[in-house]
């Protein structure tokens, strides 16, 4: 996934900035007499990326405080035993705030923790989802810096020693209890690991892929657990930096094809719809692994959805082309706008599509469309 969010955290605004409407959320519920003064404090520098790092397994399924955004962020196809297939999304993001380090204050509001899920299901006719944010402390919201290990209250996402995920998450409509079984080898995207965003070096971040995950468990809705199966996609990035000036949001897309290849593919847009950058990762099913830029990328509209609730007007139909590769990207249902104005301050679409080669079937992923809805002013 590449959901390099505008921090994810504003996915209008600017990349890995957290909106002044996070900070407000998490800290309108604190008494004031609890936050420390800042005054004359400095504010804090954050980790870059550098091309010449190596990522280091399992040190990097953890969390890296030092770096201003992150998240993990897991996709998914899913079937119940009567053979209906449903989407999902589970993503869990860490942001460290510009407020200063060495404040002694436990309440010091220096890293928040937000989460979203999201299930898509063409039978409610519209995506159901739920979000939580808080800040990090108290055992309430924490990371783990030697793996995969994130809680915000009773949801949760733990990487046990065998590779495994284990996500467990009450929400409003629906409660996921998922288990992630990894099939292949860990993706690293872009320069190993290293992946640009922009034509400056700096607009990058750390990024690996674990694509063509075999998912095992439960979902319960209305009181009544169902056992399901399927395959997912998870994304892990982290950065501190920005997107280049022009840029408005992206559309990406991840997928596991039908033979066991796997396809990532984005590009960020300028305000008039053209590509600023691109770039796609195609791993075949020997692992040889194609990295393709701008010139052999091509994301073309094909039929659009306009939201009733935003009027943003999405385009939900796609032909991807990568290289002399076409594909269709069709919507598993059209309403999968996710409206994230509790927690990030933004409104996009994130779905479950299926993906077509030459009118056959090819592959199930997620395709992300940011920057479609005006940022809200609070």
């Amino acid at each position: 996934m590449l959901t390099f969010m505008l921090t994810r955290f504003e996915k209008l605004g600017a990349f890995f900035t957290v909106p002044s409407v996070l900070i407000r959320l998490c800290l309108i519920a604190l008494p004031i007499f609890f936050i420390p003064a800042q005054t004359n404090a400095e504010t804090p520098r954050f980790a870059q990326v550098n091309p010449r790092t190596t990522l280091s397994f399992p040190r990097d399924f953890g969390a890296h405080p030092d770096f201003r955004t992150e998240w993990w962020y897991a996709t998914g196809w899913l079937q119940t035993p009567d053979g209906k297939q449903v989407g999902f999304q589970v993503t869990f993001f860490r942001s460290a705030t510009e407020h200063e380090r060495t404040n002694p204050s436990k309440f010091a509001p220096k890293q928040l923790i937000v989460a979203h899920a999201a299930l898509s299901d063409p039978a409610i006719g519209k995506l159901q989802h739920d979000q939580r944010v808080a800040r990090a402390g108290f055992g309430l919201a924490q990371t783990s810096e030697s793996t995969t290990d994130i809680k915000l209250g009773k949801w949760s996402m733990l990487r046990e020693a065998d590779g495994r995920y284990r996500v467990t998450l009450p929400a409003r409509d629906f409660r996921f209890d998922l288990t992630f079984t990894p099939t292949q080898p860990i993706l690293l995207q872009g320069a190993q690991g290293y992946s640009r965003k922009g034509p400056k070096p700096e607009q990058a971040s750390y990024y690996y892929s674990e694509p063509h995950l075999q998912v095992s468990g439960a979902i319960t809705r209305n009181g009544k657990a169902v056992t399901v199966t399927g395959s997912a996609w998870l994304d892990h990035e982290w950065s501190s930096t920005v997107l280049d000036p022009k840029a408005v949001g992206w559309d990406w897309v991840g997928a596991n094809l039908g033979d066991g290849r796997a396809l990532m593919a984005f590009r960020i847009r300028a305000s008039d719809g053209s590509s600023l950058w691109q770039h796609a990762t195609l791993r075949e099913k020997d692992g040889r692994l194609r990295q393709l830029n701008a010139d052999a990328i091509r994301f073309t509209p094909v039929r659009y959805w306009r939201s009733p609730r935003t009027q943003a007007k999405y385009p939900v139909e796609v032909t991807l082309e990568i290289g002399q590769q076409r594909w269709q990207l069709r919507p598993l249902q059209d309403d999968q706008e996710l409206d994230s104005r509790q927690s990030t301050g933004a409104v996009y679409w994130e779905g479950a599509v299926m993906l077509e080669r030459d009118g056959r079937p090819d592959g199930r992923g997620y395709l992300e469309m940011t920057g479609y809805v005006k940022p809200l002013k609070l």
